[in-house]
């Protein structure tokens, strides 16, 4: 899958893995060396993330059910908690950087292409 701004119109992800059962959202990014620019973690159904047992800091992007971002966090580094997003239905996780990188705003919409 990969993940568009439509808003920008630049790719946010070309490589993006989905975890939408209770044992891949519990793995999460846990036990990676890190993401590689281009690869995300979309979790579904997701309001609050941490980033405790990971080795890198990331970008966080809180999607509403139109997966209009309605939060985000950048450069989130390990052993932290993100505030919970009670608007958020989704989240995406991305290599540090990219929000910047894409120019991603609160009030952008992603498309999510399979």
């Amino acid at each position: 899958m990969r993940a568009v701004n439509r808003q920008r119109q630049i790719e946010i992800a070309a490589k993006m893995q989905k975890a939408d059962t209770f044992w891949t959202r519990l793995r999460g990014l846990s036990g990676r060396s890190g993401l590689s620019t281009g690869e995300a973690l979309w979790i579904i159904p997701c309001r609050g993330i941490h980033t405790h047992g990971m080795a890198f800091p990331i970008d966080v992007l809180f999607l509403d059910r139109d997966r209009t971002v309605v939060g985000l966090e950048e450069n989130l580094s390990p052993g932290r908690f993100a505030p919970i997003r009670w608007k958020a239905k989704t989240v995406i996780e991305l290599p540090a950087g990219t929000v910047r990188r894409t120019r991603t705003q609160l009030g952008d919409r992603i498309e999510i292409e399979h």
